[in-house]
């Protein structure tokens, strides 16, 4: 009976011991180092797919503590709050980012602390947790770029099935008969412009023949001239009549040059009038001296 009762005291006694040790074991746990981590909040408004409790944080690639918990934010549904827990230590700075990567292919997300200039104050909570602002993710900042280029492409889809319209593509269809019509047109012009310079050119010539004629007629007449000086004491009927016949070419000339002086002056008025007739003109330039139809009167 003796034996008995000391094998049930000492029973009690393990299981009273195994008892006391998982009770301190979970205190020391749960507890005990709770002065050797440090807590932050981190927000973030993007899917956190991939990541879990007890993923691991990790500042410039260093593991410095998990993620011990995360839930959506009871203030806002629109982000996801995560609770992290670190090393008593880590040097969190007001700049600190919070971002979500991944471990290569896997599909499993941890969280990667950047930023923190040496310089920058250190993050405190004043009595509450801190938070450490959060940065979007690389995946996050592709979607929303594709997002946004998906939209442009949308929109300038538009703008070009609005752009080549059939109403737009036979109003270019007409531009462009109007340019080939006007094109057609201009080189008319310039044609007529071309005659209009071949004609100013025979006046110039029909000038400077008028000129050769005058001079020749102020030779005859200084000749003449010198005949009187020579022979007044006896004049001739032949010597009247070459000062006759000179006096008639000499008028003639004067009669041509005056008539093409009037045209040059009319045509020289109408350019200071209307340049524009240069190019646009639709009548046919008047023959000038010289042309077929030109009419001295």
């Amino acid at each position: 009976m003796e034996s008995k009762v000391n094998y049930t005291l000492v029973g009690i006694f393990v299981l009273l011991l195994l008892a006391g040790l998982i009770t301190f074991v979970y205190w020391l746990g749960k507890y005990g180092y709770k002065q050797e981590h440090d807590y932050y909040f981190v927000y973030m408004t993007e899917s956190v797919s991939g990541l879990s409790a007890e993923a691991s944080v990790k500042y410039r690639g260093v593991d410095v503590g998990i993620v011990e918990r995360m839930r959506l934010n009871p203030d806002n549904s629109e982000e996801v709050e995560l609770l992290l827990k670190l090393r008593h230590g880590t040097q969190i700075k007001v700049d600190t980012k919070a971002t979500l990567k991944s471990f290569g292919m896997t599909g499993l997300a941890f969280v990667e602390l950047t930023g923190g200039h040496k310089d920058a104050p250190l993050l405190k909570g004043n009595g509450k947790i801190p938070v450490i602002l959060s940065a979007p993710s690389t995946f996050a900042r592709l979607d929303d770029s594709l997002t946004i280029l998906a939209q442009k492409l949308a929109r300038g889809l538009d703008k070009i099935d609005r752009l080549l319209s059939d109403q737009n593509l036979e109003n270019v269809a007409e531009i462009l008969s109007e340019m080939k019509a006007l094109t057609t047109d201009i080189r008319l012009q310039l044609q007529g412009f071309q005659h209009l310079v071949d004609s100013s050119m025979v006046m110039e010539k029909g000038i400077s023949q008028a000129f050769v004629k005058v001079e020749s007629a102020a030779l005859g007449v200084e000749k003449m001239a010198r005949n009187l000086e020579h022979g007044y004491a006896d004049p001739d009927r032949e010597m009247l009549n070459l000062i006759r016949q000179n006096l008639e070419s000499f008028h003639r000339l004067l009669s041509e040059l005056d008539i093409l002086v009037g045209d040059l002056q009319r045509t020289t008025r109408q350019i200071e009038i209307s340049p524009g007739d240069l190019l646009f003109k639709q009548s046919q330039p008047q023959p000038g001296p010289g042309e077929e139809g030109y009419d001295a009167q």
